[in-house]
């Protein structure tokens, strides 16, 4: 596996993080991947902790629409600066820690451990299949406490039923490397979560499956 994801962050640029809350979150989400907005946003409440790592954090939204307590640690990660200086400008009363990583490789951080981890739609743009691409589960729980929570959302490339014009735009984007997703389906990802996390739950709305499991 090609374990470089540059083509998968490096389309966020500043210009495209400017509307992406409007074409991914607003049109996308619900007209081509029949997920809404809103249900990933309340898994993201119900389940961040109060020491938290979010891990392909885009513009923030999910952060700035849930996280509200000064009393928190919050930590970003990413490879992209325009993300992660995106994410920080939408939570500065949250002084979040910033990390600029390559999740499928060793992270090799000296932080203290986090009660919660968040992968809002990192993994369909990680290159390879999720047994491939699940390496990122195995360098997360190095950072993840015992009991720690981890929970995500990740558009599936087969199995589901999509309109043409989501079956379309997904080709454009796995053609460009802005989704590496083509392959991906609900058992592979079961698989990969069950391998390293209990308590596995998977919930597929759409072409989305919302997911979590607790390191134990």
């Amino acid at each position: 596996m090609n374990k470089d994801p540059i083509a998968g962050q490096a389309v966020y640029s500043k210009p495209v993080l400017s509307i992406y809350d409007i074409w991914v979150l607003g049109f996308s989400n619900h007209f081509l991947w029949k997920c809404p907005t809103k249900l990933i946003s309340k898994q993201f409440a119900d389940l961040a902790t109060k020491n938290h790592l979010d891990v392909g954090v885009g513009t923030g939204y999910y952060l700035k629409k849930n996280l509200h307590s000064q009393e928190q640690r919050i930590a970003l990660m990413d490879l992209n600066e325009n993300s992660l200086f995106a994410a920080s400008s939408v939570i500065p009363h949250l002084t979040p820690e910033v990390y600029c990583k390559n999740v499928l490789e060793p992270l090799e951080m000296n932080c203290e451990k986090f009660d919660s981890v968040s992968l809002n739609y990192l993994l369909h743009c990680l290159p390879g299949s999720i047994s491939e691409k699940s390496i990122v589960f195995s360098y997360l729980k190095e950072l993840m406490n015992p009991n720690a929570t981890i929970f995500g959302s990740t558009i599936l490339g087969k199995g589901t039923n999509k309109n043409f014009l989501a079956e379309k735009i997904q080709s454009i984007y796995n053609s460009k490397g802005i989704f590496s997703n083509e392959e991906d389906d609900v058992l592979s990802l079961r698989e990969a979560l069950e391998h390293h996390f209990a308590n596995v739950n998977i919930k597929v709305i759409g072409s989305v499956a919302l997911f979590s499991g607790i390191n134990q």
